[in-house]
């Protein structure tokens, strides 16, 4: 397919179309809404030989001469624009049937658009990194223009094939190469947790910022919690929840199933977090869960009732919390286990010297909080076990009992309370009570949860 010249005006510099397509991009995302209307200071006129017009967004660049510009130059007229003056909001480069390469980098800022410029729909869109890596992205309802659901990252190479059909039927494919400038700036991390290996299905997923994020910051948290992926096998449905500036922890709408393998990957490098910031890479993870352990104490009937997968497996007389020493209503997940550990009194408050001081060396402990709450051996109450609550707010059985129990669970079981006249656990600043936030104030910890749908769009012709 020829392409005939035909002048185009971004702002104040000229440019000439060589092809029947070409890409733009649009300086602020809206989905759905053309990038006129996305930009109103870009308004490029309709030409008859553009069938496809890509753009995006750039950052400020250093002023440039005109012959660093362009390529192609003759009599001072630009025949193909490859970076858009420096005045300009968007970066535009022509693209013909075939394939074109765009040498010199380009300093982007936000999502690529691919419309289509004059009556015909696109069929199919492959936006890859060098890394195979694919930039997602989804078709306006009339089925003219492709953009990427997130900014392009920074730093990378990528290659867009664009599939295109005229009213006529006729069909089109073009393919543009073009890299991204490195990232300038500070940079941002994700640490993600637990480490490596099996756990409870109540084990939510963390992650570490680098870089506090506050709350005021809200583009900026979005596209950070877009980059941070998790995918479970089975697929079940999460969100992430920022505990604080820096933290966010993931966790299904209910636990993790038994046996499932959870695989956390941050797609931040490159991605332009705002204010000089770029994100950097992340080592990925993947953890697995066990079977379904739920440790379940009702404080009132002075029982817990242990259940693998459903079933229950063993009832065991306990005493909980006494009279100013309650034990926490809600659930708590399995953090650590400790074969034997010193509690003492003053870890909760109480002096020596107190009728309720202790100080004694505890087998079998199953830590639940970090402030100190415990299911543990407590030979030393063993006529409570069953008919009262004397403990310090842990829940204490025989030692037979807590070493059969200390060896059945892992980190992330569940461990329930229930009608205790305690305090409820909390969710975050007391070990993992993540699970005691309803699902619905769960998603509202999440930036774009709610709002991260696809809208709906044309069916894709598949590629041969």
């Amino acid at each position: 397919m020829s392409a005939a010249p035909a002048a185009a005006r971004i702002r104040t510099w000229g440019t000439a179309s060589v092809a029947t397509a070409a890409l733009l991009m649009a300086a602020a995302y809206s989905p759905g809404t053309d990038t006129a209307s996305a930009h109103p200071a870009y308004a490029p006129p309709p030409q008859a030989d553009s069938l496809l017009t890509a753009s995006a967004p750039r950052q400020d660049q250093a002023p440039l001469g005109d012959r660093e510009l362009c390529r192609g130059e003759k009599a001072g007229v630009a025949r193909t624009c490859l970076i858009s003056h420096p005045s300009a909001a968007t970066w535009t480069v022509p693209m013909s049937e075939g394939r074109k390469a765009v040498d010199r980098p380009v300093a982007l800022a936000g999502p690529l658009a691919l419309t289509m410029r004059a009556n015909g729909h696109i069929t199919d869109v492959s936006v890859t990194g060098s890394g195979g890596e694919r930039l997602g992205g989804h078709l306006s309802a009339d089925g003219r223009t492709w953009r990427s659901t997130w900014a392009v990252p920074a730093g990378f190479r990528y290659r867009a094939t664009v599939r295109t059909e005229t009213l006529s039927g006729a069909p089109a494919v073009s393919t543009l190469s073009f890299r991204t400038a490195a990232p300038q700036g500070s940079r941002l991390t994700a640490e993600f947790g637990p480490e490596a290996g099996t756990y409870g299905v109540g084990q939510p997923v963390t992650a570490y910022l680098s870089r506090a994020v506050p709350a005021s910051r809200a583009a900026a948290r979005a596209r950070i919690e877009r980059a941070l992926q998790v995918s479970s096998a089975p697929a079940v449905d999460g969100a992430w929840h920022w505990v604080d500036d820096r933290t966010l922890h993931y966790r299904p709408r209910a636990f993790w199933p038994a046996h499932a393998e959870i695989t956390v990957r941050s797609a931040l490098a490159g991605v332009n977090i705002g204010d000089g910031v770029y994100g950097a890479g992340s080592e990925p993870l993947t953890i697995r869960t066990g079977d379904r352990i739920e440790a379940i104490t009702d404080a009132s009937d002075h029982t817990m009732t242990v259940l693998r997968n459903g079933e229950e497996i063993r009832t065991i007389p306990v005493t909980t919390g006494k009279p100013g020493y309650r034990t926490r209503n809600g659930i708590k997940t399995v953090l650590a286990k400790e074969r034997q550990v010193r509690m003492r009194g003053e870890g909760i408050g109480i002096a020596r010297g107190s009728s309720d001081y202790f100080d004694l060396k505890v087998n079998f402990a199953t830590r639940v909080t970090w402030s100190g709450e415990y299911v543990h051996a407590a030979p030393w109450s063993a006529g409570s076990h069953g008919v009262e609550n004397v403990s310090h707010g842990c829940t204490g059985m025989s030692t037979s009992d807590a070493e059969w129990f200390f060896d059945l669970v892992r980190p992330g079981d569940i461990v329930q309370v229930i009608n205790s006249e305690g305090e409820d656990m909390t969710p975050f600043d007391n070990g993992y009570g993540d699970w005691n936030v309803s699902w619905k104030k769960w998603r509202k910890g999440s930036t774009v949860h709610a709002k991260n749908k696809v809208p709906a769009a044309p069916r894709l012709a598949p590629m041969a």
